[in-house]
């Protein structure tokens, strides 16, 4: 983060490694799903990078660290995580599961791949004009971009009322969300003030860190960091 903007809060958006369904690019939400050998490898590696003390994701500066309560994103907060800091994370009552972070409800389409879906869609009469967009058009069965949204904009006031005062780095205000590849994806859309269905392509790997902050000090300007310069190790 630039000079100018230092001490500005931030939230990280840490995606739970590969599992089964993600490397064959099922839908994969309600489904409960180990992480694969590899998908605990992708945890290992940025872990080993990014978190830690004097790293990115210095545990001294967080101040929440929520996840998702699927078994593939605790899986992942274990993995990233040395023992000695999630106990003290725990112990400071600074970790929470929460729903608000679980993957989109997918509904019918649990398990399916994009062509299953819109096959399925266009034996049910719809998509007639244009194809099927999880963003606008949601899941049969599942959840709506709406529902979505609501749930994430919760949290989302949840986070801002942490940094609101702390804008300068007055206390260790750094947030880490623990979840998943569409809702995490989404989170960063309402995070900058898009609509759900708004077109920002955006793209997270498993395993992978995103950063979330805010330009010039200031909440109401909530902000992407596409490009970080990384902690000076002494």
């Amino acid at each position: 983060m630039p000079d100018k903007d230092a001490g500005t809060p931030r939230v990280f958006l840490y995606r739970h490694g590969q599992t089964e369904w993600s490397q064959n690019g099922r839908y994969t939400g309600k489904t409960e799903l180990e992480l694969t050998k590899n998908g605990e490898n992708q945890v290992s590696a940025s872990g080993k990078i990014i978190v830690g003390s004097g790293k990115l994701i210095d545990p001294a500066n967080l101040a929440h660290v929520y996840t998702s309560p699927r078994r593939r994103a605790v899986q992942t907060f274990e993995i990233a995580f040395s023992e000695a800091d999630r106990q003290a994370l725990h112990d400071a009552k600074k970790v929470s599961l929460t729903e608000r972070l679980a993957e989109w409800d997918y509904g019918q389409y649990e398990g399916l791949v994009t062509k299953e879906i819109r096959a399925l869609r266009k034996d049910h009469g719809l998509d007639a004009e244009r194809p099927w967009d999880i963003w606008r058009d949601g899941c049969e069965g599942g959840e709506s971009s709406q529902q979505v949204s609501d749930r994430i904009d919760d949290l989302i006031q949840e986070i801002r009322a942490i940094h609101k005062g702390n804008m300068r780095g007055e206390n260790p205000c750094d947030i880490v969300l623990v979840a998943h590849g569409h809702l995490l994806r989404a989170f960063t859309k309402r995070w900058l003030g898009y609509p759900l269905e708004f077109p920002l392509s955006l793209m997270l790997e498993p395993g992978a860190v995103g950063v979330l902050s805010y330009q010039h000090h200031n909440i109401d300007e909530p902000a992407m960091l596409v490009g970080y310069g990384f902690p000076v190790q002494e």
